[in-house]
């Protein structure tokens, strides 16, 4: 981390600059016509959907100003409105546009100030009724009745520095939150959340974003005034080249009105099905904002278009997508900020010949900032669709055994888990200890073209590092001292089927250019020969690591995470999905009755309880122990769960010792690991250096005296 002067300096040339990149992405793709202008009224940005009112693509709209689009009657009226609109910061209206038809047409709109230094967001709504083609999704009365969606009115755009206070502040952010800048600049982002709990929540997703890049949240946040609004927020992490971090850009929406109306479109989209067997034909697809530079062969195939119109830039997401699905779109878009990446759901796509392809689609964001993303397309034209898009409600294949799981978090794991697994994409699964990313793999596996050839895995930390290599990739006789014989590696075991290579975060740096290399030219020698030996295998990753900042401090490759990252998936912790606790207690419960020949009819609501609002560090993997644990104490017909056990763990965590003595003697332990290295330790902490200062000041730690 650099000194805090060189950090405010840098935050204050670049943080902008990244605010306005991060800005552009949540903007570009909503249904909703969006536009966003510099003083002289020229655009700046346009969604997805104001290229679709103007009749024009993005990059024909940016630099032209809203002089072109207006009758030239009424070129004076806007003149006039924008100086007024510049002086009061807000302003809402009606515009006569001439269409792509040559026709007029009135359009509402509503117009922002300054959401970004002279940048001002300008949102339009036709207010003529316009047929729609196909089924259309009644299910959104801001667009099907009138108006300009709220949510997409404004939005509060600021940054934090690294230790989370607030350093800039634009109108948009005073519009939603009621603060003027001078009231919070150099205050810490705690005013917004109202309690304890959603603190810590803040706490950890800037962590989170610091160690991926971005992430998305959802919450209630406090106004000024104290009342409360859900509010939608993505971050992103801002670094120098270096990887030093200095700050955060984050974007809020105020979804107050769309919360509750987003959990009915997610149950409005249709069921998935198992796929016939054997459909293993995935289109993808991949694009910066609505323009798709890449597709493979078989996306092409299916829509109809070659790879001329693909070299020609003919090919456009939006243009592929009938109007009554654009909502099912701008909810992908939302998730796939949040997460990273989003449920799959069936949509139809609209064939160069204008027929309709119905098709199944998981996205994937790849970053950001510039903004980037890849889809999974499969066809479905050959399953039958009994479902129509007005189902209430939605239900994701449950081809996975032993994983128990019902919250929104495990069926998008599960969807999205089903859509790549009849590609041969690469997959890597994130999550804490515990939560079940061996499972998935092996889901992954069963549901692939290759499950009936060989499953192979490998746990790369329990294997110690010089034999590591010999375990991947086997060795000849005589390639070492000791090699009497020939051995066969865990890639040529998996030759035709699928290799899992679990903790990878923890193969040595030496050995990553061999395993990057093999998988780029799918071959490789064995240790001590020469011979290349071809092999078809499709590789599954998982970690408890952040590899991202393992990059940043030079042990891991970058070009063998960006191989590996072809298709994320982060599983949840189990405190993030406390309602499936209830059903994995059970599950827990039946499986070593079975085993033990044990009688247990009931499990009393204060053990389940108890169980529930316990946090679970240990994940899955520790309830099941606990469980397995309580019916063997059990000898009646409850199941008898020692709580005490969890009340006596959490008594040991702080050892009868207050809040303050904990922080002192886990920062001392860490600083006597890292050999009093202050950059280390804060790293080892997960706060920048400044704060880590702060911390050992406040709880008078002293460097001398470690």
């Amino acid at each position: 981390m650099s000194s805090q002067p060189q950090a405010t300096e840098w935050l204050a040339e670049n943080g902008p600059k990244e605010l306005e990149l991060l800005f552009r992405a949540i903007v570009f793709q909503p249904s909703a016509p969006i536009l966003l202008a510099d003083d002289d009224r020229r655009y700046q940005e346009a969604s997805v959907g104001a290229s679709k009112l103007l009749g024009l693509p993005r990059e024909k709209i940016i630099g032209r100003t809203l002089d072109d689009f207006v009758e030239p009657s009424f070129k004076p009226v806007i003149s006039e409105r924008w100086r007024a609109f510049l002086e009061q910061g807000e302003q809402k209206g009606t515009l006569q546009l001439v269409g792509p038809d040559g026709d007029p047409r009135d359009v509402q709109y509503s117009a922002k100030g300054s959401v970004l230094p002279v940048r001002h967001l300008l949102v339009l709504h036709e207010t003529k009724a316009r047929a729609a083609s196909g089924r259309p999704i009644d299910i959104d009365k801001e667009r099907s009745g009138g108006g300009i969606p709220a949510w997409a009115q404004d939005y509060a755009l600021f940054l934090l520095d690294a230790d989370e206070q607030i350093v800039t502040w634009y109108a948009g952010a005073e519009r939603i939150y009621g603060y003027k800048s001078s009231e919070v600049i150099g205050r810490d982002a705690s005013i917004f959340y109202p309690d304890e709990s959603a603190l810590r929540k803040l706490q950890e997703k800037l962590k989170r974003a610091a160690g991926e890049g971005h992430v998305g949240t959802e919450g209630w946040h406090v106004k000024k005034d104290g009342s409360r609004f859900w509010a939608n927020v993505i971050t992103i992490a801002l670094k120098d080249r270096e990887g030093d971090l200095h700050g955060f850009a984050r974007v809020v929406r105020d979804f107050s009105d769309r919360h509750e109306r987003d959990e009915k479109l997610r149950r409005s989209r249709t069921r998935l099905h198992p796929l016939a067997e054997g459909s293993t034909i995935p289109g993808i697809v991949s694009g910066e904002f609505d323009r798709i530079p890449e597709a493979n062969d078989t996306f092409l195939e299916l829509i109809g278009y070659s790879r001329e119109d693909l070299r020609t830039g003919r090919l456009r997401w939006p243009d592929l997508t009938p109007p009554e699905y654009l909502p099912l779109d701008d909810l992908a878009h939302e998730e796939c900020l949040r997460f990273g990446a989003c449920t799959p759901f069936e949509k139809e796509l609209i064939r160069k010949d204008g027929t309709p392809v119905p098709v199944l689609i998981a996205t994937a964001v790849l970053k950001i900032s510039p903004f980037r993303w890849i889809s999974f397309v499969q066809d479905l034209r050959g399953r039958d669709r009994v479902e129509s898009l007005d189902d209430d409600l939605v239900e994701t294949t449950n081809n996975f055994e032993e994983i128990i799981g019902h919250s929104a978090a495990m069926k998008r794991v599960m969807g999205q888990a089903e859509v790549v697994a009849p590609t041969d994409a690469t997959v890597l699964i994130l999550g804490e200890t515990g939560t079940g990313k061996e499972l998935i793999a092996r889901a992954i596996h069963r549901l692939s073209g290759r499950k009936n050839h060989p499953f192979i895995t490998l746990n790369c930390a329990a294997i110690p590092t010089g034999l590591l290599e010999s375990e991947l990739f086997g060795y000849e006789r005589g390639a070492f001292t000791g090699a009497l014989s020939q051995k066969i590696g865990r890639f040529e075991m998996a030759h035709r089927g699928t290799l899992f290579l679990d903790e990878v975060g923890d193969i040595p740096l030496e050995l990553q250019p061999k395993l990057l290399r093999a998988l780029q030219e799918k071959s490789f020698e064995r240790l001590g020969g020469t011979k290349t030996i071809p092999i078809d295998v499709r590789l599954l990753a998982a970690t408890n690591r952040n590899l991202t900042q393992m990059m940043g401090d030079k042990l891991f490759r970058s070009d063998l995470y960006y191989r590996l990252k072809v298709f994320p998936i982060t599983l949840p912790p189990l405190r993030d999905r406390a309602e499936d606790i209830p059903g994995l207690v059970r599950y827990f419960t039946g499986k070593y009755v079975a085993k033990m020949d044990r009688t247990i009819k009931n499990i009393s609501p204060e053990t389940m309880r108890a169980l529930v609002s316990w946090p679970w560090p240990g994940n899955v993997r520790e309830l099941e122990n606990f469980i397995e644990r309580s019916v063997i104490l059990s000898g009646g017909p409850s199941l008898r769960a020692p709580l005490a056990e969890l009340r006596a763990a959490a008594v040991a965590a702080t050892g009868g010792s207050t809040l303050e003595d904990m922080e002192r003697e886990y920062i001392r332990r860490v600083f006597r690991e890292t050999r009093g290295v202050i950059s280390e330790a804060a790293a080892r902490l997960g706060v920048p250096r400044t704060t880590l200062n702060a911390m050992m000041k406040k709880l008078g730690i002293s460097r001398i005296d470690l």
